[in-house]
């Protein structure tokens, strides 16, 4: 960390996670094509929680299940305010944003640097005597079309731990 610089600073916090219920579309993706993917998934899953008047609960997610390599095993879509009961839009499934300890990281700039983050906070991890958990999740808590600046982009990584 570089205290020196608050804007390139990553605090990483220790939190405990309430389950969270989601709405999502799951693939499993080349890396190159997930902003296609992010596009086609907020789309429509942000249709079929409309079409089900079902409450959004916070900012566009998507979690990772594994590392990622050239391909990802990856969900996008919603924290909502009560279970997706389900509906007729392809794909879109109830998910679960789960429960128990995880580290947190505010990334803040371009999303082609969020694996300086993921390093910071595997190196919190590592200090602490912490196992990784399978999944990981990165809220976007900037829409890049109302903030066009990719310095500014603000994005929650969120990494269990046992």
């Amino acid at each position: 960390m570089n205290d020196s610089n608050p804007e390139t600073t990553r605090e990483i916090k220790t939190t405990d996670l309430a389950e969270q219920p989601t709405a999502v579309l799951r693939e499993t993706v080349p890396m190159n094509a997930l902003r296609e993917f992010f596009d086609r998934a907020y789309r429509s899953v942000m249709t079929a929680v409309e079409q089900q008047n079902v409450q959004l609960a916070g900012p566009p997610f998507a979690m990772y299940r594994g590392m990622p390599t050239d391909v990802v095993d990856v969900e996008a879509g919603f924290p909502l305010a009560a279970p997706y009961p389900g509906g007729d839009a392809p794909g879109v499934t109830a998910g679960v944003l789960p429960a128990g300890r995880a580290l947190e990281a505010m990334h803040v700039g371009p999303y082609d640097t969020l694996p300086e983050t993921y390093g910071a906070v595997m190196a919190k991890m590592q200090a602490e005597g912490l196992t990784p958990g399978e999944a990981m999740w990165e809220y976007y808590l900037s829409d890049p079309a109302k903030e066009p600046d990719p310095a500014a982009w603000k994005t929650l990584v969120v990494w269990p731990v046992s």
